[in-house]
């Protein structure tokens, strides 16, 4: 067994003797960006396992060891892992657990704080704690955030981004049930086989798988029957994890409905845009800036390339890019409004109102203030500029029933449908042609 080696702070730390015999527990938020990620973890070297767990025994798990006035993604990651380590799935000396620290404001910098005081209440302070950050917060001999990993982490949010939009336009009319989520394992491992001879991590060939992808998912058959849209917005956690949101997106397709998930790319750009601001407004370090603009540019125009191959399609609708959701956002939130999502929220919003897709779930974790201010607290103002938007915030947290959040939302969705009807019977009505022809 390796030895257990502590800093000088006193913190257990993950050496290279670990990395060799240790697996690493990593928490779940995005299904396909992690799941790419995890692979590219392991093909560095290190024993990683995502967990995929769903059951009320992670909450149980979590308000046994965190506050329970603290955020609900919190109870919910802290409350996986250690449900994870006691599953009897591993050996609970021989494992170590993943955790992002950003260190901005948000309560998610002290996520790894309150995982390693859960872990001593549990008896488990033994377990090292990995930071996964950018920041230099926290190091460890046995784990590194090498160069090569990185950059095809970045090429995997990309492909990542792509894939989820596009599979979310096919699944809901499939006429053969599966074959999506076969694509979807598909351009994964394509994807990551390239990667592993050093290919698809240039513009150039991006720009060439983005095309494959979609390829791909365009040879789905179909059906041609139109569903309501709604989109799903909220704090980046509870709006991506299934774990988090009672599978939403599940739930949406069962009910007849196609959701629409706005990407991960905005958010990236989102904080590297904060970080730009920053120095202007209250000064700082001109490299520092121009770091980030360069990141800046590189993923703007990564985003672009992606809206391009979706445009040029001429099968699947595009998202807008991170200059329109600034530019959208204009006269409702200042720039100010940074912490968590800020108001990148409101603008997602906009963006789907503004694409055809006005019905939104707004999901809001218990704990999280600014979500409920840029979420919840500007819905009543966009219902007053789009009064044909059809907005539901679901709060999600411990004592949340699952049964009253869909029941709010098949409210939302019957709404939905009985507007689309009196569209499609308006539209008739203009153009003398019988409302029972067209499909709503």
């Amino acid at each position: 067994m390796a030895e257990l080696v502590y800093d000088s702070n006193g913190r257990l730390l993950f050496t290279k003797e670990m990395k060799e015999e240790y697996t690493l527990l990593v928490p779940q938020m995005l299904p396909i960006h992690f799941a790419m990620v995890v692979r590219i973890f392991r093909s560095a070297g290190y024993k990683v396992d995502m967990l995929n767990t769903f059951h009320r025994g992670i909450v149980d798990e979590g308000l046994k060891y965190v506050h329970n006035d603290t955020c609900y993604p919190a109870l919910l990651v802290i409350g996986q892992l250690i449900d994870a380590v006691k599953s009897g799935k591993y050996d609970p000396h021989k494992v170590a657990l993943i955790i992002t620290q950003t260190g901005g404001g948000c309560r998610a910098s002290n996520y790894i704080h309150l995982l390693r005081k859960a872990l001593v209440k549990a008896d488990m302070a033994y377990i090292p704690v990995i930071s996964v950050n950018l920041s230099g917060l926290e190091s460890n001999p046995g784990f590194k955030l090498t160069l090569p990993i990185i950059v095809k982490a970045v090429f995997a949010m990309m492909y990542g981004d792509l894939i989820m939009n596009v599979s979310n336009q096919v699944r809901p009319y499939e006429v053969e049930p599966g074959a999506t989520d076969k694509a979807v394992e598909a351009c994964m491992d394509w994807l990551l086989a390239e990667m592993g001879e050093g290919k698809g991590m240039r513009y150039t060939s991006m720009v060439k798988n983005f095309d494959r992808i979609i390829d791909q998912f365009a040879a789905i058959p179909v059906t041609g029957e139109k569903k309501v849209r709604v989109g799903v917005v909220g704090e980046i956690y509870v709006k991506f994890s299934p774990l988090g949101n009672n599978s939403l997106e599940k739930f949406l397709l069962s009910e007849g409905a196609e959701p629409v998930v706005p990407g991960l790319i905005d958010f990236i750009i989102f904080k590297f845009y904060n970080r730009d601001v920053d120095v202007d407004l209250y000064g700082g370090k001109w490299i520092k800036q121009k770091v980030v603009r360069i990141a800046m540019a590189f993923m703007k125009k990564c985003q672009k390339a992606l809206i391009d191959a979706l445009n040029k399609s001429g099968r699947f609708r595009a998202p807008g890019t991170f200059d329109d959701l600034h530019h959208l956002i204009k006269g409702y939130l200042g720039e100010g409004n940074k912490m968590g999502e800020g108001w990148l929220l409101t603008a997602e919003m906009l963006e789907l109102i503004h694409s055809g897709t006005p019905n939104i779930v707004c999901t809001q974790p218990f704990g999280c203030l600014p979500n409920h201010i840029v979420g919840k607290g500007m819905i009543r103002k966009l219902k007053d500029d789009y009064p044909y938007s059809n907005i539901v915030a679901i709060d999600y947290d411990p004592g949340a029933t699952k049964i009253n959040q869909e029941n709010r939302i098949k409210l939302m969705l019957a709404n939905a449908k009985a507007l689309a009807k009196q569209e499609a019977q308006k539209k008739a009505e203009d153009s003398k042609v019988p409302a029972e022809g067209v499909p709503v």
